[in-house]
């Protein structure tokens, strides 16, 4: 009977650290979502200030060089899938210059 017992509750715990299928699993996202809207009310010879306001705060404040901002978003879905995206953007003379990364603003602008 003793060992039925014992059986019993090794096969509880054991079944207890397996995934059970359905069980759901929530989205990680972390960092900063960037949206195509976003990118592209992004004009050159933005203020750092009027970028901020479109953008909000850079994920990465990148210590050697202050005109670059980077924005980086990644997403952890349920299935254990990761996404991720990026956008650095690049001011001289204090504007902006520049954009690189997953978004590129429509056509019909004069970024470069």
């Amino acid at each position: 009977m003793q060992k039925v017992f014992i059986s019993a509750i090794l096969a509880v715990i054991i079944t207890g650290c397996t995934e059970f299928p359905g069980v759901y699993k929530i989205d990680i996202p972390q960092g900063n979502l960037v949206t195509q809207e976003m990118v592209d009310q992004l004009r050159p010879s933005m203020t750092p200030a009027q970028v901020r306001y479109i953008m909000g705060t850079p994920l990465v404040n990148d210590s050697f060089s202050e005109n670059r901002w980077d924005y980086i978003y990644t997403i952890k879905d349920g299935d254990d899938q990761r996404y991720r995206e990026r956008l650095t953007l690049f001011f001289q003379d204090g504007k902006l210059h520049r954009l690189t990364g997953d978004f590129q603003p429509n056509q019909g602008q004069d970024q470069q």
